[in-house]
């Protein structure tokens, strides 16, 4: 898929949205991408995870890992389609772990899924839980980096579907605060 058939998509699931939003980082943004607007559709799902699994496809993968909640879909079907096994990482007091049993083999060769990145900090957790289960961090894909290029994961390479470079303000510098535009709900979590 190229990044245009990725933004098609999602703009026609209605994951792309506009308002003023708080971001799991805490930064400000007038853009938001709801990732269960696209992923509430199997047939999308298994779309954008096929074309996640073609830019991996010779890189000799054996598990896909993605951070719970949105990364357990996109490491199943990314799973599916590169024929491995699929598992997650959740947090645990604070903390990113694997449990449910699951484990890697040491040297065991996986690729990490991730659904929207704005700073990297929940892929740089999955990877150091990789690494301290014997895993090698083969690569990051990701379905939308909307880091501007910023998000960065040392020695382990990463590749996006769509990239977006949006805006993010911390709160005390938010121009949107300061026109005093409410918060836009979205969500679960209602932030």
């Amino acid at each position: 898929m190229t990044e245009a058939e990725v933004k098609e998509l999602l703009v026609e699931s209605h994951a792309i949205m506009d308002g003023h939003f708080v971001l799991t980082s805490g930064l400000h943004s007038p853009h938001y991408v709801e990732k269960f607007n696209v992923l509430q559709k199997p047939e999308y799902t298994e779309k954008l995870c096929k074309a996640m699994a073609e830019k991996f496809k010779d890189a000799n993968i054996e598990t896909v890992v993605g951070p719970m909640t949105g990364g357990i879909l996109l490491a199943h079907e990314t799973g599916k389609a590169l024929g491995t096994r699929a598992i997650f990482t959740e947090r645990v007091d604070g903390k990113m772990t694997f449990r449910r049993g699951f484990s890697l083999h040491e040297g065991e060769r996986c690729l990490i899924v991730e659904d929207i990145v704005t700073t990297g900090g929940s892929i740089k957790e999955v990877i150091e839980v990789v690494k301290a289960h014997g895993g090698i961090p083969v690569a990051v894909s990701m379905l939308v980096d909307r880091s501007g290029g910023k998000a960065n994961f040392g020695d382990v390479p990463c590749e996006a579907l769509l990239h977006m470079n949006v805006e993010t303000y911390k709160p005390e510098e938010c121009p949107l605060c300061k026109q005093g535009l409410p918060m836009t709900k979205r969500g679960s979590t209602g932030k």
